[in-house]
Formats: structure tokens, C-alpha cells, sequence
């Protein structure tokens, strides 16, 4: 039984705790609400800790100004824990991956000055860890991740024990019950009958530290998954319904910027969240700025008077519509990437294509030296068409090492980034904090689909001032309703009642809305119900599997139905969805 923590613990803990979630991968795929062909947060995590023991295991350089550690520290577990957290970031993947890589962060940033690691250091550790995982997400929701490292930290605290092996016990135990609690926590969970899929990673983790530190695995009961259709209670974002936009971005500003800035947002808005990194108040701080307002223009012009915004986002709440499909992919491994030079190797999943590419559409410049847009996307007609419009894209789902390489690649000091995706938009931000202290200004739009991606291009003007460049496009994208067409992979419970595997699913804005038998019919359905809310422009993407003439049906319906309406269709070529739909 270990006393303290150590380097051989922290490389025994990586590669058993990688182990153990290859064992239990297939089952956290399992625990994804929708029956989508691309949910897999066991994926996720175990590429995403691959990344961190390959790291861990050759030696990763840690690159000056990327660690909130002084530079030569001395302590074996700090430099381990500082490799493990690295590589994780480096090779996160989904929202699952990319909170994993900031607890792993936080519990580095604690204890790697810690002389000996024992209960209390642990403890501390923890609590900084749970912190990091909350300040990663923008809106925190409970029922998830965030939920079973909160009263991981908060049993270990109870605990008030310097003993290391009552610690880990405590804090897996009190994860793993705050598990059991997650589908009374979030609605989809209940619907679902699951607990929640990242969570369930977190706690195998925490159970492989228990056993690394006490030589005993622990013997837990099968959480008993609650009855279908069990209620739940619904999380809400407080403020008031007046207010169109929500506003977010990260700003650099010293304290008392932020306080004059508080007051300007205050009139301008509600829901008014400002948080800091913790920085002392003579120094300059990133904080995360957050509102509710009308006038999107005014709150980001007030961040760009209190010090340097970046990451900007926002978000219209006319149309939104609560998401809970993941949206993940099944990269086949993971590629090191060489942080001095931002290159990949080899080239494979996330690899960035078109680089270099600047065609101007329609006649209207699309690039500058200082100005670059990077989109992923998979599929090759898709990747065709975005590097007609001038961008870098990366295919499949990327690592956070493999997004801030294809940023670096460009060249250009002021980049926006296009997610298409409700789960890479964790990967884009995290690589957008990482671009920071390479002097490279990064913006995030959250694009939840390519359409919206396309929608958003249709708008950039190198013209504009970056930042107002950026409100434009997040309009633009936000405007344009996003729907997707896929065959379930397997038997579920969704808002649109119980689907089967191979039954045609019809989302909007994520949510299953149709289950259907025959795929036209679906199509033409879920044309209907989108053009039924308004609709000028449709855009249609083929997918790899849409069968011959599905398109021409597709648009004979759309003549018929809605002769007013223009189409615009496009061959895709993404897998898993035959057809991706955008209505503006």
C-alpha cells in the first residue's frame, strides 16, 4: 500500500487506467442517449489517455509559457503528471476527452510542487481538478461529468485525512454514487434508462487509482439503470426571456477593467456571469465573460475597451433547441504531434487539408495573410467544397493537437474555427487556449453542423475587424436550422418515442424529431416540418451511403410542397448521415 504518490504511480495509473477504460469502452459507448452512429464517448476517453501514456511514455517536451507551473520543477510525479495532463490535452477528444485532460490538469497543477503526495495534497488536488473541469464549460450542467468529480473532491475534503489510501477510497466511492444519481439529474438520462457516459469514464479512472495506491481492486455493484421513462429535473439557464443573444468570449484585462466592465454589461443585459483564472489582482487575468443581451455588438466592443477579447461566441436563443446527441467520431489512432512544430505525424484522422488553397467563390476574396478559417468535416466531396471557399479543413474527429496544428499551419495570426459539431466544440476550444500563448488569436463559432459552416463562409468579409467578422458569421450560422438523416444503431428511447436498429432517424438541431421506416419518406418529412417554421434557401448534402436518385426525389418533393423555395444540393460524401439538410 502506497503512503505517497509517486512518478512509477502516476505511469502505473496511466497505463492501467488506459487499460481499464479499453475494457469497459464498449460499455460507455453503450451509455449514449441517442442511437446515432457516431456517439462514443468510451472512444473518446480511451483515445484521449492514449495521448496522455504515449506522452507520458516518450518523454513529450513541455513547451515554456504552456504550463501554469514555473519551469524547472524538480519533483518526479510533477514532471509525470505534467506529461500525462499534456498528452491528454494534446490528444483530447470529444467533451468527455477534453474535461478528462483538464482534470488531469488540475490535479498537475497541485500536486507537481508537492514534495510527497499523501491524503490531503490528494484532496487539494482534487478540488483544483473539479474546479478546472467546471471553468472548462461554459454553461456547466449537472448529471454529468462535471457532477462526479464535484463530489469526488467534496467526499475527499469530508474525509480531512492524510491518509492516501482512505482518500481514494472515499473520493471513487462518492463518485461512483454520485453516478448512480445523474439520470434524476438530466431528462435524457432518465428517457434513456443510462447513467452518464463520461462520468462512467471518470469512475473507472478513479477506481484504477484506488487499486494502484492499495493494491485492492474495488468490487462495485452493477449500477442498476433506472426505469425508462423515470422523470427527471430539467437544468435552466437563469435569466430573463427578453433578451435575443447570448454573448460569451475570454478576455485578457487586469482587475479593474473587469470591474468598469461589469457595470457596462450589467446595463446592457442579465444573466451576467465574469470569472477570472485566479491571476493576483496587480496582474493581468483571462476571464470568462458571459450575458444575455439585444445588442451583440455593444457587449463585445465593451470587452474590446477593457482589455483583448478572443473566443468570442454568440448564440440566438430563437434557434436553439436543447441538444443532447454527442456527436463523436471513430478515429482509428492517435497521431503525436510535435509541438515546436505544430506538424502531424503521420497524416491520418484530423489531418488538415487545403492549407495553402485561397480560390475565391462567386468572385469574392476569401483569405488574408493575417486572416485564416479552419473547418472540420469529413467527407470529400465537403472537403472539396469548404477548400473552395478558401479554408484549412480537418477531416474526421481531431485531437486538440491535431486542431491547434492545422491552426498553426495556416500561418496566420487571427483564425476562426468552425466546429460543426455540439462535442468537438470542447476540442476547438481547447485548442484555441492553447493557441494563445503561440500569439495566435483564435475564435470559436459553434457551428453544430456543415451547413452551418457553409452559411456562416457565405458572410466572411477579410474587410471587416476580426471580431465583428466573427459576430457575423456566429449570426449567420445561428440563423441557418441544421437536420440530419441516419439509420439508428441501435434499440433506444428517444422525445420522438422508441427506435430499432436500422430504423431511419430524422434530427433537428440534434433532437431525434422522426423515426421512420423508409428513408425518402423520412426525408420528405423532415423537409416538411423544417420549411413549415419559414425557409427561404435549402441546402442539401449528399452523404457516402445516399442511395442513387435520393436528391432529384428529394427536390421534387421540395417543388411540389414549397415552390418557393430555392435548393441548392451538394455531393458530401460524409459517412453515417446519408443526408445533412440546412434551412435559412
Amino acid at each position: 500500500m502506497l503512503e505517497s504518490v509517486d512518478a512509477a504511480a502516476v505511469h502505473r495509473w496511466c497505463a492501467d487506467g488506459l487499460a481499464a477504460l479499453k475494457r469497459h469502452q464498449g460499455e460507455i459507448d453503450d451509455l449514449n442517449v441517442y442511437p446515432v452512429p457516431d456517439g462514443d464517448t468510451g472512444t473518446n476517453l480511451v483515445l484521449t489517455l492514449t495521448s496522455a501514456h504515449q506522452a507520458l511514455t516518450s518523454g513529450l517536451e513541455i513547451p515554456r509559457g504552456l504550463s501554469a507551473t514555473p519551469q524547472g520543477e524538480s519533483t518526479g510525479h510533477g514532471r509525470a503528471l505534467r506529461l500525462m495532463a499534456r498528452g491528454a490535452l494534446l490528444g483530447a477528444r470529444g467533451n468527455s476527452g477534453v474535461i478528462t485532460a483538464q482534470i488531469l490538469r488540475g490535479l498537475a497543477d497541485t500536486l507537481a510542487p508537492v514534495p510527497q503526495v499523501r491524503g490531503r495534497a490528494l484532496t487539494a488536488g482534487l478540488r483544483t481538478a473539479a474546479s478546472a473541469a467546471y471553468a472548462a464549460v461554459a454553461r456547466p450542467v449537472e448529471g454529468t461529468l462535471l457532477t462526479v468529480i464535484g463530489a469526488a473532491a467534496s467526499a475527499a475534503e469530508r474525509a480531512d485525512t492524510d491518509d492516501l489510501a482512505e482518500v481514494t477510497r472515499v473520493a471513487a466511492s462518492a463518485a461512483a454514487d454520485a453516478l448512480g444519481r445523474t439520470p434524476d439529474q438530466l431528462p435524457e438520462l432518465g428517457r434513456a434508462g443510462v447513467v452518464d457516459a463520461g462520468g462512467r469514464g471518470l469512475c473507472v479512472l478513479l477506481d484504477t487509482l484506488v487499486e494502484v495506491v492499495t493494491g485492492e481492486r474495488p468490487h462495485r455493484p452493477a449500477t442498476a439503470p433506472p426505469p425508462v421513462g423515470r422523470a427527471g429535473t430539467a437544468s435552466r439557464e437563469t435569466g430573463s426571456p427578453e433578451y435575443a443573444y447570448e454573448v460569451q468570449y475570454l478576455l485578457d484585462a487586469d482587475h479593474p477593467a473587469v470591474e468598469r466592465l461589469r457595470a457596462v454589461l450589467a446595463g446592457l443585459g442579465d444573466s451576467l456571469v465574469v470569472v477570472g483564472d485566479g491571476a493576483a489582482p496587480s496582474e493581468t487575468s483571462t476571464w470568462r465573460v458571459h450575458v444575455h443581451v439585444d445588442d451583440v455588438g455593444a457587449a463585445v466592443e465593451a470587452g474590446v475597451v477593457a482589455g483583448r477579447p478572443h473566443q468570442i461566441s454568440v448564440t440566438r436563443f430563437a434557434d436553439q433547441v436543447p441538444v443532447a446527441c454527442p456527436a463523436d467520431g471513430r478515429p482509428e489512432a492517435v497521431h503525436p504531434v510535435d509541438d515546436r512544430s505544430g506538424t502531424v505525424r503521420p497524416a491520418g484522422p484530423g489531418r488538415a487539408v487545403g492549407s495553402s488553397d485561397r480560390a475565391a467563390a462567386s468572385g469574392r476574396a476569401v483569405g488574408s495573410s493575417d486572416r485564416a478559417a479552419v473547418v472540420l468535416a469529413a467527407g470529400a466531396g465537403l472537403t472539396e467544397l469548404l477548400r473552395a471557399e478558401g479554408v484549412t479543413v480537418v477531416t474526421d474527429l481531431p485531437s486538440t493537437g491535431d486542431l491547434l496544428a492545422a491552426i498553426r499551419s495556416t500561418g496566420a495570426a487571427q483564425v476562426v474555427v468552425l466546429p460543426n459539431g455540439p462535442d468537438t466544440q470542447a476540442v476547438a476550444g481547447a485548442a484555441a487556449r492553447a493557441a494563445v500563448p503561440l500569439g495566435v488569436k483564435v475564435s470559436v463559432v459553434p457551428t453544430r453542423s456543415p451547413v452551418q459552416a457553409l452559411a456562416a463562409l457565405a458572410v466572411r468579409d477579410p474587410a471587416r475587424p476580426f471580431e465583428d467578422d466573427v459576430i457575423a458569421m456566429a449570426e449567420a450560422a445561428g440563423a441557418c436550422r441544421y437536420a440530419q438523416i441516419c439509420y439508428a444503431s441501435r434499440e433506444a428511447l428517444t422525445v420522438a418515442g422508441r427506435c430499432q436498429p436500422g430504423d431511419v432517424l430524422g434530427l433537428v438541431d440534434g433532437e431525434v424529431h422522426l423515426i421512420g421506416a423508409e428513408l425518402l419518406a423520412t426525408c420528405e418529412a423532415l423537409l416538411d416540418r423544417l420549411l413549415g417554421g419559414g425557409g427561404e434557401l435549402v441546402t442539401l448534402l449528399l452523404g457516402a451511403d445516399a442511395p442513387d436518385g435520393l436528391v432529384d426525389a428529394v427536390q421534387a418533393h421540395v417543388a411540389r410542397r414549397w415552390p418557393f423555395v430555392e435548393v441548392h444540393d451538394y455531393v458530401g460524401g460524409q459517412p453515417h448521415y446519408p443526408l445533412l439538410v440546412g434551412v435559412e
